[in-house]
């Protein structure tokens, strides 16, 4: 009898374990000091939401909603795969982008899942229906104080086009001497967004590496890739800051360990 208390013990913990690593909501805040940003800029923050996939987060996503607004942020970007292809629910996910929008302006750019379902067209619609900034390989100009940014949004490589062509498309008419801040799907093509002068990004894609080891890192990514890099924090490459997130939801490998859904938090700073 003991033993069998011990056994149903030990998977209940397992359980509240596993459910934990896929429903607590953790919020990681980065300050970033940026040499390029207007001074009217400083202390500007970002919530960036990436990688929800079929995630469900509270009745309607209202516990995600919740953790984004409490942050007070002055901007949200969302950074692609807001849907799942082996799970669409486009409205699951819309649910929470109808709460983001009542708390600040949304930018948006797709992700490969948006891409492979061939549903571009009707996601995008509904987004901007709602009051999204789609960005669809183009730049928007971001106001405050008096001084101006430019968002960049390219759409994701699986649809065709080359990533440093997207980013000429996306800049054409734009002044090199402006802070340029880039929402992209995929933090390996680092090097494409350094050459086009980009001073700061926001990506996902890579969920952490999806199983994480404590101490050490990601072991493996959603595509399974072993000891896969470019996939989590803060990284510097000649004068483009890159801020990666590990995302929210799972798609195939339906389990996240050590390796809780993540809300990134950046504020940014001056030098000027």
């Amino acid at each position: 009898m003991k033993k069998w208390i011990a056994i149903i013990a030990t998977l209940g913990l397992l359980g509240c374990f596993l459910y934990a690593n896929q429903q607590w909501l953790h919020l990681t805040k980065y300050a970033i000091t940026l040499k390029k940003l207007p001074k009217e800029m400083d202390g500007l923050k970002i919530v960036q939401i990436s990688d929800l996939h079929h995630a469900e987060f509270g009745h309607e996503q209202s516990k995600l909603i919740e953790k984004v607004k409490n942050e007070k942020p002055d901007m949200i970007v969302i950074t692609g795969d807001l849907v799942d292809r082996y799970h669409y629910d486009l409205d699951q996910s819309l649910e929470a982008v109808e709460g983001f929008v009542k708390i600040a302006p949304v930018y948006y750019v797709n992700g490969n899942h948006e891409v492979s379902l061939n549903d571009v067209p009707q996601i995008t619609k509904l987004l901007k229906d709602i009051g999204v900034h789609v960005l669809e390989n183009q730049t928007l100009s971001y106001y405050r104080n008096g001084a101006a940014i430019d968002i960049i949004g390219i759409d994701d490589p699986l649809n065709g086009k080359k990533t440093a062509q997207m980013l000429n498309e996306a800049l054409v008419g734009t002044d090199t001497e402006t802070f340029r801040l880039l929402l992209a799907h995929r933090p390996e093509y680092y090097q494409d967004y350094v050459n086009a002068g980009i001073d700061l990004t926001f990506n996902g894609h890579a969920h952490g590496g999806q199983i994480r080891i404590p101490g050490i890192g990601g072991l493996v990514d959603h595509q399974m890739n072993l000891f896969p890099t470019h996939i989590e924090g803060i990284e510097r490459q000649d004068q483009l800051t890159q801020v990666i997130s590990r995302g929210l939801g799972n798609s195939r490998v339906n389990i996240r360990l050590f390796n809780p859904p993540e809300i990134v938090v950046a504020t940014l700073h001056s030098e000027k």
